[in-house]
């Protein structure tokens, strides 16, 4: 557990570094000019990582969804509890996600006026600022986590199957990359967009999964107290 929470920490400190060092627009400088970011429209970011991006993420959730009732496959080695946690944790992870960028001031690269837009750059650490051209409703990297978002499956399938979980964990950060990476290159988002939506997706299902394995276990306490408690009753 510690070793989980000092990772966790070193991990925000990276991304806190990278953004304190100007990773941001480093990288943004090698996709984009003043006259906007050239791969914007390309077919490859444009409709197959983002449009048909965004089409498998939901189609892997309603997947899970049914799968609650209908598990197929690596599903059946979850209990019902554990399958619900796993489609839960990714809607919530979606929904989270979305909720914040709805009420962040910072700018998508491609409306900043280095870039040729007409918006003024704003830190997206500064949730009350009201910048000049407009709040811009861009972080953290809401495409992004249709990838980030199924991190949770490390947590559920880690108690029956580490292997399963750890190949899992590695699938959903990768995918969350892609996603991310090729969104920074169209001039959607900025690299630490997608580095805290991964980080934002990892905490809450390590919350979720410290709730929800609490819950089991004070569940099972009582399943297996009851009928000792009603055979000692005289």
């Amino acid at each position: 557990m510690w070793r989980r929470a000092l990772a966790t920490l070193l991990l925000a400190l990276v991304f806190l570094s990278w953004e304190a060092a100007g990773g941001d627009r480093w990288l943004a400088d090698m996709a984009g000019t003043a006259h906007g970011f050239a791969w914007r429209d390309h077919w490859l970011p444009d409709a197959v990582l983002h449009g048909g991006g965004r089409l498998l993420a939901w189609a892997l959730a309603l997947a899970l969804c049914l799968g609650v009732w209908w598990p197929q496959g690596p599903l059946r080695l979850l209990s019902l509890p554990r399958r619900l946690q796993l489609a839960g944790g990714v809607l919530l992870s979606v929904a989270m996600v979305a909720l914040l960028k709805s009420a962040n001031p910072a700018a998508c690269p491609w409306n900043l006026t280095a870039y040729g837009g007409v918006a003024e750059p704003v830190s997206h650490w500064l949730w009350w600022a009201t910048p000049a051209g407009g709040r811009g409703s861009c972080f953290p990297a809401g495409h992004a986590s249709a990838g980030f978002a199924f991190i949770g499956g490390y947590f559920v399938f880690r108690p029956v199957a580490p292997a399963l979980a750890r190949r899992w964990l590695v699938a959903a950060v990768a995918a969350g990359l892609l996603l991310g990476v090729s969104q920074q290159w169209r001039g959607a988002h900025f690299m630490s967009h997608t580095l805290w939506s991964g980080w934002l997706c990892w905490c809450l299902a390590w919350a979720l999964d410290a709730v929800c394995s609490r819950a089991y276990s004070r569940a099972h306490s009582r399943a297996h107290s009851g009928p000792a408690a009603a055979v000692a009753r005289p």
